[in-house]
């Protein structure tokens, strides 16, 4: 990429975000720096929209996201969601059956309304959003599937999270999307073709960027899609070993500012 992108877009775990959850002031300067140069800057998470606050708490302004491993994008300024591709009822219902066949103790839980609120099934393992206004468990199985979801969310147990992944998409090929971004054991799954590459294809297309002109980092097996899409694909340092095979270049870990070291070389902002 001679020229510098028209558009940066970034996974925020692992990638912009330090291992404690924390923006550190060099990155939020820089992303700040980059948005009043003119080139617009798009947070592509796994992440639901309420949990964007951590973020924005920490940034200058607010930018706009994608969610959801691309099946919401948000508009936080007007608080709009600018487009949804959930999964159906009768697909939840179906996805559910099937990794219930195949997975012993498997448990759910979904994404719903855009991502703003989540239900989970009782055995459900909450980690960190546990006492979330918006999260509660639901009372019977068919509720899980009674909504659309931007995405459901299935656990066993502490699982291997490459070979659990590759077990759910085994179950739900050609009916549904299986990823992970974390290392416990936790797999993420969408419509058919939904990704974070498909999500930031759409707003690119909206605001005429084409794939070329895209400068796109990433950390984990969710953002594989987004970085071979994007004209150029940056891991860190601390990237999972799917993403640090594909990528066009490494930067620096998370822990040392990796996405910020490199924006600094590309845009000239010593």
């Amino acid at each position: 990429m001679g020229e510098p992108p028209r558009l940066v877009a970034t996974d925020i775990d692992g990638t912009l975000l330090r291992d404690d959850r924390t923006l550190s002031p060099r990155t939020a300067g820089v992303l700040a720096r980059i948005a009043a140069l003119g080139t617009p800057v798009v947070l592509v998470t796994g992440r639901p929209i309420r949990w964007l606050k951590l973020v924005y708490d920490q940034l200058t302004e607010p930018l706009p996201a994608i969610c959801a491993n691309g099946a919401v994008v948000y508009d936080p300024v007007t608080d709009e969601v600018l487009r949804a591709d959930p999964l159906a009822p009768e697909l939840l219902a179906e996805v559910a059956r099937r990794l219930r066949a195949e997975v012993p103790g498997v448990s759910f839980a979904v994404e719903i309304v855009d991502s703003r609120e989540m239900r989970h099934e009782p055995h459900y393992p909450l980690r960190w959003d546990a006492d979330h206004d918006a999260i509660r468990a639901v009372e019977s199985p068919e509720e899980l599937h009674s909504a659309p979801a931007v995405k459901l969310l299935a656990r066993a147990g502490e699982q291997d999270p490459d070979a659990f992944v590759a077990l759910v998409a085994g179950a739900l090929a050609g009916l549904a999307e299986a990823t992970h971004s974390s290392y416990s054991g936790l797999v993420e799954i969408s419509a058919a073709g939904v990704t974070k590459a498909a999500g930031l294809a759409w707003y690119c297309s909206r605001h005429g960027v084409d794939p070329a002109d895209v400068l796109a980092f990433g950390d984990m097996p969710n953002d594989v899609p987004m970085l071979t899409w994007a004209g150029r694909g940056v891991a860190v340092a601390n990237a999972h070993h799917a993403v640090l095979k594909i990528a066009d270049e490494v930067t620096e870990a998370n822990t040392a500012d990796g996405v910020a070291a490199y924006l600094e070389r590309v845009f000239g902002l010593g």
